[in-house]
């Protein structure tokens, strides 16, 4: 057994140092960086999160200056990635770090998942890269590898799955933990797809793997059908006012909590609809048009939504509106990308 270990680990490890992505955290590599990268990642392609790491890294380069930062830096830095709640939760365990180790991120997959946002893949992950640990980073990549090579048809959805797959893994791994981890994470990215067939002629793992051998690639790995998304219509506005837009910010908690948005209401009516709208609002304006449809997708629920330019002719005597030049909106407030097709309309 340890030399059939031994033989995938170096199998994998040499393809690995062959045909390893150059990304950005991994060049130079430091726990902070593994960490930050991690989070990002979590619901964001490879390719997309390079940009934003390098961005953010630059703007708060240690867990110091992101401890010191304000919070409505972090979630500019942090636009168009969505899942707010992720930056919120670094900058928190930013803080605590600050305030409790020195500054330093603890080296132990127990006490990483005690700070926000940091769960069991993310904890192993930043251990074995960062500190050397002999964990397995289990993640869709992974199960998907696994999966295949062992021909198992339990769901992914399914906690025993994760449970296999770590221990399948960990019997395989030596040396270099973070890179063995790293190295089925470009597997999975690069050779073993998740859609369509996977690359099996360029796969380092081909001999080992079961469901290679049966013809039977496709049939794994085996997932639980997604339900289906609620749909939810919306009407949002671009209320400008001589050269100035109106935006607001959004509650503490909840969906896009505390980001700022262009005003907008649950609905899905025609345009008198949303003239009366705005007249109950106490809304006085010159004119209204139409700026088309658009959709968004969110993890749970789908927006529906139609847009307006609003022309005011004075601006409303109360209420939670604040107006912004376009340079202010785009340089200091954070829009989520779920406005995105409304954003571009200015």
């Amino acid at each position: 057994m340890c030399g059939m270990a031994n033989a995938f680990e170096k199998k994998l490890l040499a393809w690995y140092d062959e045909n390893r992505r150059i990304l950005p955290w991994r060049e130079n590599p430091t726990p902070y960086g593994t960490w930050l990268s991690e989070i990002m990642l979590q619901q964001t392609r490879v390719e997309a999160g390079k940009a934003y790491y390098l961005r953010f890294m630059e703007a708060l380069p240690t867990i110091e200056d992101l401890a010191k930062a304000d919070e409505d830096l972090c979630l500019k830095l942090w636009e168009g990635l969505g899942y707010y709640s992720r930056v919120r939760n670094l900058h928190k365990a930013a803080k605590i770090l600050v305030e409790e180790c020195d500054g330093e991120l603890p080296h132990d997959v127990k006490e990483l998942t005690k700070l926000p946002g940091i769960g069991e893949y993310t904890a192993s992950a930043i251990a074995s890269m960062a500190f050397g640990k002999k964990e397995v980073a289990v993640d869709g990549n992974l199960l998907r590898v696994y999966s295949r090579l062992e021909e198992d048809a339990t769901n992914i959805k399914d906690p025993k799955a994760k449970e296999k797959c770590r221990a399948f893994f960990l019997k395989k791994m030596d040396e270099r933990p973070g890179d063995f981890n790293q190295a089925l994470m470009d597997l999975g990215e690069l050779v073993c797809l998740p859609n369509g067939a996977p690359k099996c002629d360029a796969c380092p793992l081909a001999s080992f793997c079961k469901a290679h051998q049966a013809k039977k690639e496709q049939d794994y790995p085996v997932v639980e059908k997604a339900k289906t998304k609620k749909e939810e219509g919306r009407i949002v506005f671009l209320l400008q006012y001589q050269g100035k837009i109106a935006i607001r910010k959004r509650p503490d908690s909840g969906l896009l909590a505390s980001l700022y948005e262009f005003p907008n209401a649950l609905g899905d009516k025609e345009e008198s609809w949303a003239t009366n709208y705005l007249k109950e609002k106490g809304l006085s304006f010159l004119s209204l048009v139409p700026l088309g449809e658009a959709k968004h997708v969110f993890s749970h629920l789908v927006w529906k939504m139609k847009g307006y330019r609003v022309m005011l002719d004075a601006l409303p005597k109360e209420g939670d509106l604040l107006f912004v030049t376009k340079e202010e909106l785009l340089e200091r407030y954070s829009i989520p990308s779920a406005f995105s097709y409304y954003l571009k309309s200015l």
